[in-house]
């Protein structure tokens, strides 16, 4: 029997319709955690990784809902992320208590983004933490250039968990400057490397499924201690 079931739904975002999937446990009555997902600059939201930690997680207990938004501007990413954020209230059928915003390369920066904005907001509790698989830290090898992608990074709460899951030669996301970064935050940090991983999350010598089996592990644990955590403080 499956651990879950997919279901296909449109969001609105202004007078335009978001395609996105919800990822459902069969259990769905339990469901308390969900974990919003987006893609990169490319691709949408059924790039491979996208749909094995979507399904990881629901596999785990958790709902979480993918979308897919074209553009390169961040802050309409981060509009239409704010859509999807909402929609994810709305839906009465679960009792959702701790979202959880993450997304891959560019779309991990919406999730920052969005993140900084609604804790700025007074609205601490909207969020439970951000998972950031690739996050771009900067264009490729250009590593002078972090600042202002690293600045909504910064303005995270304390309270505010964050996951980076990142390739040890990502062109992307230098490493010595991501953790002299995570020094400067002042959320709590955790942060998987993948040794020898591109910013695609490719491992010369390992399979592309061994790779997902080890972000998906990583991803569902740290998504339900946090989880736990908050329910604990509520």
């Amino acid at each position: 029997m499956d651990k879950f079931c997919e279901e296909k739904v449109k969001v609105q975002f202004g007078v335009k319709l978001l395609d996105a999937v919800l990822c459902v446990p069969t259990q769905a009555g339990d469901v308390h955690t969900a974990v919003v997902l987006t893609h990169g600059a490319g691709g949408d939201m059924n790039f491979r990784h996208l749909v094995s930690v979507a399904q990881a997680l629901a596999s785990s207990g958790s709902l979480c809902l993918r979308f897919t938004c074209k553009g390169l501007n961040l802050p309409y990413r981060v509009r239409a992320y704010k859509a999807v954020w909402e929609y994810l209230n709305t839906l009465e059928k679960f009792s959702i208590r701790h979202i959880f915003l993450g997304g891959r390369s560019m779309g991990s920066r919406a999730a920052v983004a969005l993140a900084r904005q609604l804790s700025e907001a007074a609205a601490a509790e909207a969020v439970a933490g951000v998972i950031c698989l690739s996050f771009p830290l900067h264009p490729p090898g250009q590593t002078h250039a972090h600042r202002q992608r690293s600045e909504d990074l910064r303005g995270l709460p304390e309270e505010m968990p964050v996951l980076f899951v990142s390739g040890t030669v990502d062109d992307m996301c230098d490493r010595a400057l991501l953790e002299t970064v995570v020094k400067d935050m002042t959320a709590p940090v955790d942060v998987l490397w993948l040794e020898g991983g591109g910013h695609g999350l490719a491992v010369r010598g390992r399979s592309e499924d061994s790779v997902l089996d080890e972000v998906n592990v990583r991803v569902v644990t740290w998504t339900l201690k946090h989880a736990a955590h908050v329910k604990d403080q509520s």
